[in-house]
């Protein structure tokens, strides 16, 4: 029987700027495809056609303990990809103690800055919301996912899914 890897420890960094010790938790973007239902003479039911990603994008949610001026002066950010974000996790099996390493990396700016209650004596918070135009999900070295919207790139282990789109339309 094998058990499951466990996330065990992480890092975020933010251009660079590492936020070990300040980083509370961290939402992995969530990966979805816009599928539409399509049915035609002579078929008996429909069949969900993949129209690329999903309409709600690719977001990045992170939380941190106390105050940080790093994100603060990002915010406004007019590249659409000028922030960078990379995050660092180590998950290990418990049966055999093997730890593998799991990164993401994305680039976008930041949507939302929410600075939580601010009360004397209590813990303080910022939750920030990074909408992001890439995505690049490595485990152990090998990139598993990567989406790099603005430039029609598509990758899943090693396949290029949109090679031939680029192709038909001149890219």
């Amino acid at each position: 029987m094998a058990l499951p890897k466990k996330l065990k420890n992480m890092n975020l960094f933010n251009d660079g700027v590492s936020y070990v010790g300040q980083c509370a938790s961290v939402t992995v973007p969530k990966l979805s495809r816009k599928l539409e239902d399509f049915r035609a003479g002579g078929m008996d039911g429909p069949v969900k056609v993949d129209l690329g990603h999903g309409d709600d994008g690719i977001q990045f949610d992170w939380t941190l303990g106390g105050w940080d001026t790093t994100m603060l002066r990002q915010y406004g950010m007019v590249k659409v990809d000028g922030v960078m974000l990379r995050w660092a996790g180590a998950i290990q099996r418990d049966d055999t103690g093997e730890v593998s390493a799991v990164e993401i990396v994305a680039r976008g700016r930041h949507e939302e800055i929410d600075f939580g209650d601010a009360k004397p004596g209590e813990d303080t918070e910022q939750k920030i919301t990074t909408v992001c135009t890439y995505y690049k999900l490595s485990i152990d070295g090998n990139v598993e996912i990567e989406i790099d919207l603005l430039n029609f790139v598509f990758i899943v282990n090693g396949e290029d899914r949109l090679a031939e789109h680029r192709k038909a339309i001149g890219l």
